[in-house]
């Protein structure tokens, strides 16, 4: 019996190290090489060099002189992320997209963009449209006292051109670009 169990340890021991320690190590080292931004949690950090956030997370923006990302169920929270799991012929949801699109609706302005009264999977979906974007334009411009050519051409600073996929727009790269250039968007205002 000591035969068979000799080297069953041997080989369990073996087999922990090797996939336990040694491949852990090993993949973490070529990724901490070969994609380092990637591989730390792809932060974003501000001009003095604090961290701001992720480029992968969506973070919640209060107040009107903020680009707005897409609504979470989940409260940005990345422990309890996901769907809100409401059907589309769930009147709860129907009625949150609804006071959503009042919400931010403007006159003058077309139809209210799907993603921002609409959850993505995650509810941590950091990208909107260039389109979603540009339509809150108007609001932040006014909230801010800028001219609104000033965000449009940030917003066009800002696409991102996935190699597959449509361009989007990561949120929290643009309102901390925003944050950075109120001094830039003051002179444009004045004489």
């Amino acid at each position: 019996m000591l035969k068979q169990i000799r080297p069953a340890l041997s080989v369990l021991a073996f087999m922990t190290l090797v996939t336990g320690v040694v491949y852990p190590l090993a993949v973490t080292g070529i990724a901490q090489l070969a994609f380092p931004e990637q591989a730390n949690g792809s932060l974003i950090r501000d001009g003095n060099g604090e961290v701001r956030g992720s480029r992968l997370l969506a973070q919640n923006f209060d107040g009107a002189q903020w680009f707005q990302p897409r609504p979470s169920a989940a409260a940005f929270a990345t422990v309890a992320s996901g769907a809100s799991n409401l059907a589309p012929s769930n009147p709860a949801l129907a009625e949150r997209i609804a006071k959503d699109a009042q919400r931010l609706h403007d006159e003058g302005q077309g139809p209210v963009p799907m993603q921002l009264v609409t959850t993505s999977a995650s509810g941590l979906d950091p990208h909107l449209s260039p389109a979603a974007a540009q339509f809150q334009i108007a609001r932040i411009a006014s909230a801010r006292g800028i001219p609104a050519a000033s965000l449009e051409r940030l917003v066009a600073q800002h696409v991102e051109k996935p190699l597959v996929g449509p361009a989007v727009v990561n949120v929290l790269a643009l309102n901390l670009a925003l944050a950075d250039n109120r001094a830039i968007a003051f002179h444009e205002t004045t004489p």
